[in-house]
């Protein structure tokens, strides 16, 4: 076969054992639904337990479904294959004679995320009227009936502009704390997704510090501070950082993980990794004091 087949060959399957990793699946629990009807929808995903997923929550757009609810179920772990599964229960309004949905599902990698999208699973509309006549029959109705008497739009004017002035003043008045307050939780989700995964890097890295996942839980670490800090942490050194943060028992924390990657050292990482997960934690909090702070000036 020579060389570069025997090359290409081996990376085909390693593409192919790849994206068999992760499997997902999603279908309606009905064939065909009536207009407005309520169906659900369920995504499941089969993945190796090491592997962190994230399902689309109610920021996702079902167009031209409407989300009515999501439940979720435990996930269940058998010979260190993960399934998760959720029911997302939609409505149609559409008129097509079908519509199609694929959900994605998020694998949290390093620094990145890797997308999965589920088979496309077809609702039929259910109409109510089977047919409709070529020619309706009109019932005869020779009763006069009695008039409306005139729209005063000159009242309808006054109350409709009162309403948009009030309504105006109410977005103005409460635009930038309604804002504030979505950034906060933008950063509540941010914090949540980032300690759940550090914890499980650092629990791993305390069985064995081995070099990736040291250098994993490091970059992991720098890449949330840099993102709410606006600070090249990714391209300091371990005493950059130390000295922007004023804080020296960070260079050493940076440091006992540094000779596990560039050393190859064994170490105990526990209460380094705890010390820098608090340090991460301090700028998170700093962060959220920072929108309370614009909030109330602004």
């Amino acid at each position: 076969m020579g060389r570069i087949g025997i090359f290409l060959l081996f990376l085909g399957l390693s593409f192919s054992s790849f994206a068999q990793n992760v499997q997902v699946e999603g279908y309606f629990t009905q064939d065909s639904a009536r207009l407005g009807e309520r169906v659900g929808f369920v995504l499941k995903a089969r993945y190796p337990e090491t592997t962190q997923l994230l399902f689309p929550d109610s920021t996702y757009d079902f167009s031209p479904l409407v989300l009515l609810e999501k439940q979720t179920f435990i996930s269940q772990t058998s010979e260190g294959i993960t399934l998760d599964s959720t029911v997302y229960f939609v409505s149609n309004f559409s008129l097509e004679p079908s519509i199609y949905l694929s959900l994605p599902v998020y694998e949290l990698s390093r620094y990145d995320s890797i997308t999965y999208f589920s088979n496309e699973a077809e609702l039929k509309l259910k109409l109510m009227l089977d047919s409709i006549p070529e020619q309706p029959i009109f019932q005869e109705n020779n009763v006069y009936q009695p008039l409306e008497k005139n729209f005063n739009w000159l009242l309808a004017a006054l109350i409709t502009g009162g309403v948009i002035i009030l309504l105006g003043g109410f977005a103005l008045l409460f635009l930038k704390r309604i804002k504030a307050i979505f950034w906060k939780n933008r950063e509540k989700i941010r914090w949540m997704q980032f300690e759940r995964k550090y914890k499980k890097l650092a629990g791993l890295l305390a069985q064995n510090p081995a070099l990736e996942l040291a250098d994993e839980v490091i970059g992991l670490w720098k890449g949330y501070l840099e993102s709410i800090t606006d600070l090249p942490f990714q391209e300091w050194t371990s005493s950059e950082i130390a000295e922007a943060l004023d804080d020296k028992e960070i260079f050493k924390a940076l440091r006992a993980i540094d000779m596990i990657i560039y050393a190859g050292k064994e170490a105990k990482t526990e209460e380094t990794t705890d010390y820098l997960l608090e340090v991460a934690k301090t700028k998170y909090q700093e962060k959220l004091n920072q929108i309370r702070h614009e909030r109330a000036t602004h």
